[in-house]
């Protein structure tokens, strides 16, 4: 398919609405680096490697899950640039949905690579929020080993609503709000690899079995498929674009708040796999359901003393989880608000708190659909979270970063990805295989997923055509 003309610029943030009135309203810039870059980095966290560091190395069958994590670690880096690079030319609300309309635009593909991106929003915001919900109640059971179903999914669900009520302020309070879970992130994690270098053991961490020498296939679907995990764990690296319009000097404190924490992050997940497998056997760890409170219980050699720092280190862990919902929450609220500003979704998601000025509908609506989903498992949301996203969106805004730099000139780009375009090519790759080495359910819900956007789509064009 040729391109049309190339020219055409950005939708004017100012345009009228066709009485005339002015529809776009503006969010305050006032998050710089620091709070930036520590958004990113508590959405990472979360309560995602402390769960999914048992399900890894069950996935892998030996404590050789550093290979995920180096794998996930590249996949991470090289689609981090791609945010970078995007995020820097387009720093709106809404990230990746303002991305591929003006990428595909040139195509003839704009309205539809936009529309596309919020009807799996829809499905992903809630998968995503419910997931990080749903690993605080689990593991809450180090505390309440009696709980019953019916108090893990009600307490789950507080959870949503809660960190949403928290978010109902102003984007300056946010940034502070974030400085400080950030210094609770490092304590949490920082406490697991300074507490484990005095007692591990590095024969028992770096006992690989031999399978783990041989390069086969069964290595590379292992890997595979312990690195959808990882990714898991990893995402939200990308979290500043989401709130790029609330960001001061966008071209240089996106591309720099993404690096920073996807390199601060890799190197914290490997030390404390590294620490926590050379302290719990792996056939022993590959089956906990709270690895670091049992692990830092172990550091102690008095039984008690080690209970009461178990306690101390679960409640961090809680409240890392409830940080990085806080986060997600946060960045996700901005893409219905970004559509509906730019009348690609229901105008009601455009409206701006009068003096806070924040998407209060829009954060009030993510909230609280995500309640629903809190009845699935952790397994079952981070799957079907990964591979929907791979789908429909990840190797798409691959492509958006070349289509943009080719044949948007009219955008300026003051943040070219490093070896351009080799990361945005390695990345669609890497997204390409973690898709078809996940569960053949995951393959099958994508595809069924993307035929229901298709269907969406064709609807949404046709209520839009006068009667």
């Amino acid at each position: 398919m040729t391109p049309s003309d190339p020219s055409h610029a950005i939708d004017d943030p100012k345009r009228p609405a066709p009485g005339g009135t002015p529809v776009r309203s503006e969010l305050e810039r006032g998050m710089g680096l620091l709070p930036a870059t520590a958004t990113n980095i508590i959405s990472m966290v979360g309560i995602g490697p402390f769960l999914t560091i048992p399900v890894m190395i069950a996935a892998m069958n030996g404590p050789h899950i550093i290979y995920a994590w180096i794998v996930g670690a590249v996949i991470a880096l090289a689609d981090g640039l791609v945010y970078a690079h995007l995020g820097a030319a387009l720093p709106g609300s809404g990230g990746p949905y303002l991305y591929l309309r003006e990428a595909y635009k040139p195509f003839g593909l704009g309205r539809l690579m936009a529309f596309f991106f919020i009807f799996q929003t829809i499905l992903v915001a809630p998968l995503s929020v419910a997931g990080g919900a749903v690993g605080f109640a689990d593991y809450l059971r180090f505390y309440w080993t009696t709980m019953s179903p019916a108090a893990h999914h009600l307490l789950a669900a507080a959870v949503c609503l809660g960190m949403t009520a928290l978010l109902y302020r102003d984007i300056t309070s946010i940034g502070r709000f974030t400085v400080v879970m950030l210094v609770v992130v490092f304590v949490t994690v920082g406490w697991v690899i300074i507490a484990g270098v005095f007692t591990f053991s590095p024969s028992m961490a770096f006992d690989f079995p031999a399978h783990a020498f041989t390069f086969d296939r069964n290595l590379l679907v292992a890997v595979g498929a312990a690195s959808v995990l990882a990714m898991y764990s990893y995402g939200g690296y990308n979290q500043v674009c989401n709130i790029g319009e609330e960001i001061k000097d966008p071209a240089r404190t996106i591309p720099r708040s993404i690096v920073l924490s996807i390199f601060i992050i890799a190197i914290v997940y490997m030390l404390m796999t590294i620490v926590i497998v050379g302290l719990i056997p792996w056939p022993e760890a590959q089956k906990s359901t709270s690895i670091a409170s049992v692990f830092i219980t172990r550091t102690f050699s008095d039984p008690g003393q080690g209970q009461i720092a178990g306690v101390i280190m679960t409640a961090l862990i809680l409240f890392v989880a409830a940080a990085s919902l806080f986060a997600t929450i946060l960045g996700y609220s901005r893409v219905p608000f970004a559509a509906a500003r730019d009348g690609d979704f229901f105008q009601v998601f455009a409206k701006v708190h009068p003096t806070k000025h924040f998407p209060h509908v829009s954060l009030l609506v993510i909230g609280i659909v995500s309640v629903p989903f809190v009845f699935f498992t952790l397994g079952q949301l981070v799957n079907w979270l990964m591979q929907v996203q791979i789908l429909l969106r990840f190797i798409w805004q691959c492509g958006a970063v070349i289509l943009l730099y080719e044949y948007r000139k009219d955008i300026p780009q003051p943040f070219v990805m490093w070896l351009y375009p080799v990361p945005a090519i390695l990345s669609a790759a890497l997204w390409t295989y973690l898709f078809f080495t996940g569960p053949i359910e995951g393959m099958i819900f994508s595809v069924l997923f993307l035929a229901a956007g298709i269907g969406a789509y064709w609807l949404f064009l046709r209520s839009r055509q006068p009667a």
